[in-house]
């Protein structure tokens, strides 16, 4: 794998992962081109922030649970196809009930070029150590609703307080929130700004290896967060 990025559960011990959009549980209903592995790929200066995250998590009684890390371009661009398509309903109700879905760029949701797909931002929840069980955050991964938000109404004060927790640890571990969605942080500082990676997850090859990385430089402007 290109100097710089790894699986993230091979520097992040006791870290669990559910790649979604590996699997057919996503908003679009179906494995996402690019990921052709359930891993969690990142940068290792990613890692060392989630491993010092780990640590502040397990010492209020939380572990980390990831949904999402590296995301190739060529997954982004998946999205903006399937965004364009007649509307089924199959995801509807649970992912994007309020909207649809040419809105999920325009509310913010979904960027046609995210932040994901630089290395260093993840998406992720919190788990209670002593049950496995995951902690309740008023809402699932990629709830495309205003009750996803930062300060949103409508949860309870303990889905509220979990949200907090999870805030303050990965703000400690130099991270930062993106206020539409709660589950989504990326790396203050992170080490590739301006780089738009395109190589796809997989599993590693019989050297160690993974396929070679492809990026792309882009401007600050039009930078994309989600």
């Amino acid at each position: 794998m290109k100097d710089g990025f790894v699986f993230v559960d091979e520097l992040v011990p006791g870290i669990r992962w559910d790649a979604k959009y590996a699997t057919w549980d996503n908003f679009t209903g179906r494995p996402v081109d690019g990921y052709l592995a359930n891993r969690i790929v990142g940068t290792t200066a990613l890692c060392a922030a989630l491993e010092e995250a780990r640590g502040k998590a397990a010492s209020l009684g939380f572990g980390l649970l990831l949904w999402d890390g590296y995301r190739p371009q060529r997954a982004v661009d998946c999205f903006l196809r399937w965004a364009q398509q007649p509307e089924d309903g199959r995801t509807k109700p649970r992912h994007y009930p309020n909207i649809d879905r040419a809105q999920m760029f325009d509310r913010g949701y979904v960027a046609a070029r995210s932040g994901h797909s630089r290395g260093s931002t993840v998406d992720l929840t919190l788990y209670h150590l002593a049950t496995g069980e995951l902690a309740p955050m008023g809402g699932d991964h990629d709830l495309m609703d205003a009750v996803s938000h930062h300060g949103a109404q409508g949860i309870t004060p303990a889905e509220a307080a979990n949200r907090q927790h999870l805030r303050d640890v990965m703000a400690a571990s130099g991270f930062g929130s993106y206020e539409c969605e709660w589950w989504h942080y990326t790396l203050k500082g992170e080490p590739y700004p301006d780089t738009y990676f395109d190589f796809p997850v997989t599993c590693s090859n019989g050297s160690g290896m993974t396929s070679p990385l492809r990026g792309t430089r882009q401007t600050d402007r039009g930078r994309g967060t989600r």
